[in-house]
């Protein structure tokens, strides 16, 4: 197979995968916190290793992971006492978990039946000195702009936010979570406020995603046809060279 067939196979991979996160923004355009997820694609040059075929300096298109806008979402009115949305770009509620200490955007909070906030998976929301425990029997609380909780009059603790310095250093986890994959530290998160009633819509612009979804594919069809091509005028040519033998 000759390099532009190689190289319009490359582009197909990850054409698929285009296809794949464009179909995904799409489906969480109504998923609370969600954040919209592109590919980041780049070139390799290509070594002829076995295959004599492949000349040095044929570039091929390279799958560099899942890059993520978390730009801020529009806040969306719940007026549920357990729903809070995060005013700030970066910044995070931090949840406890199994696996260590996770991040999410998603602030549709629950209480469990001891009285601790969760999220809706039944992970523990964590605040300035660990899980956050409320006593049902006091009434509703209230959360102020920097996340101090109140009931009955009487502060409770405090929401844990976490700010990054570098936004690539968390990995995506399941329900709306992140994790740190480093050993960077997370950071104070100046400036930014909790709004109690409200929850954070995703930021997947959906027309932009159908359009994203129209684009891949024509670009899918005529990776195809190149493809098709280059195979023909191999055919064509052992043809001719069969025929003058």
């Amino acid at each position: 197979m000759e390099n532009a067939a190689y190289i319009g196979l490359s582009r197909q991979m990850t054409l698929r995968r285009e296809l794949d996160i464009a179909a995904n923004n799409i489906a969480n355009a109504d998923t609370t916190g969600f954040k919209v997820e592109q590919l980041l694609m780049g070139a390799e040059i290509g070594n002829r290793a076995r295959n004599d075929s492949i000349r040095p300096g044929a570039s091929f298109v390279l799958d560099n992971g899942v890059g993520r806008d978390f730009s801020q979402g529009s806040l969306e009115q719940t007026g549920r006492s357990l729903d809070f949305a995060i005013e700030g770009e970066g910044v995070f509620f931090r949840i406890e978990d199994a696996g260590g200490e996770a991040y999410t955007r998603d602030g549709a909070f629950t209480i469990d039946p001891e009285g601790t906030l969760v999220t809706k998976a039944g992970r523990p929301v964590l605040g300035d000195g660990g899980p956050i425990v409320v006593d049902p029997a006091q009434g509703p609380i209230s959360v102020a702009d920097d996340g101090t909780i109140s009931q009955a009059g009487a502060v409770i603790g405090q929401l844990g936010l976490a700010r990054f310095a570098e936004l690539g250093v968390l990995s995506k986890d399941g329900d709306g979570l992140y994790r740190n994959a480093s050993n960077a530290a997370p950071i104070d998160a100046t400036g930014a406020q909790v709004r109690q009633g409200m929850l954070e819509g995703s930021n997947v612009n959906s027309l932009v995603e159908i359009t994203n979804l129209i684009e891949i594919s024509r670009a899918y069809e005529r990776a195809t046809k190149m493809v098709e091509n280059v195979q023909e005028l191999s055919r064509r040519s052992v043809e001719r060279l069969g025929r003058s033998s």
